[in-house]
């Protein structure tokens, strides 16, 4: 017999950024709140991690705070985390040689106002046709691996006008970077601790399989810890992401919605979540700060534009023997299926040749940890982009139904900030409100 919790204002479906914030801002209102959340952890797409010999977190997930955002500031502050200004030296390889990157992105961004084009399309129809005579080849270069990298997109699918968009925004690239202190862990902590024990539960290991609704009731069929569970409430926030939104509801990780969201149907052939594989790779020394003459001691990214991993970070300003190495897009995609071993090793073989073949890559090499987000059954990518063509297609989805069912995740935030942390909060101070405002 499954096990059954009645007398709930608001379910929540998920406990990452955007559900925590809900149900925090919805137990300051008194309201009595349940969050369901598959994994046994909370965060969703933020995963940190620590080890005792190291003076930095290990982030698999979200890492960087672009820009300012009042929603990621807010909740930091309210836990006394300060941000630390990351390091932007960047070095690319041309010719088989790394260079110091000049400053693309200004020039890309001049270049782009004049070759905006008046319809949308994808972004690769675009850097082929309207921007070719507008744009250098290096210009070009730099734009297709940003879209793929940074954006985590496909340029055959990704829309040119939302990308454009994007990175003339005060979250773009070229904006001001930081780490929260700690990581992003503090800000899951800052989260949990605004949840008022009164009104909130959270629900670990509970993985919702089917969700009925009507107008001002919603039954959600769950398994926790194997065991069947039900919860009924008033009305529910559903902060899934996006690609386990489109995942059939047939498919082991689909859940059922009765009725189907159809008037979600559009918002969701819209979007895409763009898949992304990161790697936290440790080595005895930093060795890239010695090689050279020290020539990179204070490099902070390194972009080989068509290889396999083609973008590695440092912790800097902190120096520490790890690198990230980040495969996102059409590159992460390339590696579906592949075992950990050989995504590993592809990525010391894409430093190796980036470093011109030096031997302490390999060398120097410790051990690895990794995360495959398009491989993660509960995330299914690891943010969201729009599809050329694809107009409102986020306000859409986070518009609400029968004022009943809510939906909030970076995929639903109409502010600019899709794709980040700080949409993610954002959206769920936004569904509360519409929740509040529905009554």
């Amino acid at each position: 017999m499954a096990s059954r919790t009645n007398s709930i204002d608001v379910a929540v479906i998920g406990a990452g950024a955007a559900g925590l914030a809900a149900a925090a801002e919805l137990s300051h209102r008194g309201c009595n709140v349940r969050v369901l959340e598959a994994r046994d952890r909370i965060g969703g797409r933020i995963l940190t991690r620590h080890e005792a010999d190291l003076p930095v977190p290990l982030e698999l997930g979200a890492e960087f705070v672009h820009g300012r955002p009042a929603s990621t500031l807010k909740r930091l502050a309210q836990s006394g985390t300060p941000l630390i200004d990351a390091a932007q030296n960047h070095w690319l390889l041309r010719a088989a040689k790394l260079r110091p990157s000049d400053d693309l992105f200004a020039e890309l961004k001049t270049r782009l106002g004049k070759a905006r084009p008046r319809q949308d399309l994808p972004f690769a129809e675009f850097l082929a046709g309207p921007a070719r005579r507008q744009l250098p080849p290096r210009i070009r270069e730099f734009a297709l691996m940003l879209v793929e990298g940074y954006d985590a997109a496909d340029a055959t699918r990704v829309s040119t006008l939302s990308t454009i968009e994007e990175w003339c925004g005060g979250g773009a690239a070229d904006a001001a970077t930081f780490r929260p202190h700690g990581g992003y862990e503090s800000l899951l902590r800052a989260l949990a601790s605004a949840l008022d024990p009164r009104y909130v539960h959270v629900q670990l290991g509970t993985i919702v399989r089917e969700v009925r609704w009507q107008r001002g009731k919603v039954t959600i069929a769950a398994t926790q810890q194997g065991r069947a569970h039900e919860v009924v409430a008033d009305r529910a926030i559903v902060t899934l992401p996006l690609g386990v939104l489109q995942l059939p509801p047939q498919a082991p990780n689909g859940v059922r919605f009765v009725p189907a969201l159809t008037a979600k149907q559009n918002a969701l052939a819209s979007l895409a979540a763009g898949p992304v594989i990161k790697i936290l790779l440790r080595f005895r020394k930093p060795f890239w700060e010695e090689i050279d003459d020290g020539r990179y001691a204070d490099a902070a990214f390194f972009h080989a534009p068509g290889a396999a991993f083609p973008t590695f970070w440092t912790m800097l300003p902190t120096r520490a023997s790890v690198l990230s190495a980040w495969a996102a897009g059409p590159a992460a995609a390339r590696l579906a299926g592949a075992s950990e071993n050989t995504i590993v090793r592809t990525a010391l073989s894409c430093l190796a040749k980036m470093f011109g073949g030096h031997e302490r890559c390999h060398g120097d090499f410790k051990g690895a940890l990794l995360h495959d987000w398009q491989a993660d059954p509960f995330a299914c990518g690891a943010y969201s982009y729009l599809v050329a063509g694809g107009g409102k297609a986020r306000e859409q989805l986070a518009r609400p139904l029968a004022r009943t069912l809510f939906f909030a995740g970076e995929a639903a935030e109409t502010g600019g900030e899709s794709g980040t942390v700080a949409g993610a909060l954002e959206s769920g101070r936004r569904a509360v409100e519409q929740l509040l405002g529905s009554k």
